[in-house]
């Protein structure tokens, strides 16, 4: 009889594998949407870490030329660490508004999953916001504006956990867009109405312990408190609980990788 040729499976991927050809995606969908948004000339993926710089620059020359005081505390400094961290969870979740009928094209190729587009995005804006953060710190530094930061493994932790919130919410408001318009048209009100609840212009031990206790159910109050924490020291007393702003960044990344399951299921069936 003659020899029959066994029918094989495709075998999946490893571990190692199955990251190797993620990185590559991942890196691809990077480029993608940098070219896309910024395109070739000029400066280019420059912008990226350039447009949060004029926003923050912009916020601290107005407080500079009114005469706004925090508390003692410098100017460049308390607008650094405040507006810098709002432009990062804030643009974060901008980018991902209707990132899934954006992209639909994309989710066709076999290797592309939902998880990866959004991951690509979110990844671009908080490289963006880190690295305007970083320069502008070490430019003031050396300008003397501002002092070196008096505990940076708290300066490092404030960042990250911010980092971890803005992620987060990424993923769920973006993935909330595909099963409704009407999230992002609630979406961009809620960012006016956070902006000035997040902790940017004002410290938690500014106000009475009621306003306090209602403040810091707001995460990224917390994380902000922690990051001038790290770099103001002992000139300022601070509030807030790592474990309660984890606790809650947890929730929302379960949440929102649940609904990018969902909506990418409901891609594949349309």
């Amino acid at each position: 009889m003659p020899a029959t040729r066994a029918n094989h499976a495709p075998r999946a991927p490893g571990l190692p594998e199955a990251l190797a050809i993620q990185r590559r995606v991942v890196h691809a969908l990077l480029m993608r949407e940098v070219i896309t948004r910024f395109g070739r000339y000029n400066l280019g993926v420059l912008w990226l870490v350039v447009e949060p710089m004029i926003f923050t620059l912009g916020v601290m020359a107005l407080w500079t030329f009114a005469g706004l005081s925090h508390k003692a505390l410098p100017v460049a400094a308390f607008a650094i660490t405040g507006y810098s961290s709002v432009l990062m969870w804030r643009n974060a979740a901008n980018r991902c508004v209707f990132a899934v009928q954006g992209n639909i094209n994309l989710l066709y190729h076999r290797r592309v999953r939902l998880f990866d587009v959004f991951l690509a995005r979110v990844l671009l804006e908080l490289a963006g916001a880190t690295g305007s953060y970083t320069v502008l710190s070490v430019l003031f530094i050396a300008m003397g504006w501002m002092a070196p930061p008096a505990d940076m493994a708290a300066v490092a932790a404030g960042w990250l956990m911010l980092a971890w919130f803005g992620a987060a919410l990424a993923f769920v408001v973006g993935a909330a867009t595909a099963y409704s318009h009407v999230i992002e048209r609630l979406w961009h009100p809620c960012t006016y109405l956070l902006f000035p609840l997040s902790g940017a212009g004002f410290m938690a031990d500014w106000f009475s312990p009621a306003a306090r206790e209602v403040l810091l159910w707001l995460p990224m109050v917390h994380g902000v408190e922690l990051l001038r924490e790290g770099w103001f020291g002992g000139l300022v007393r601070t509030h807030h609980d790592v474990a309660y702003m984890a606790t809650v960044c947890l929730a929302l990344t379960l949440v929102g990788l649940f609904l990018l399951r969902d909506a990418a299921l409901r891609v594949k069936n349309e």
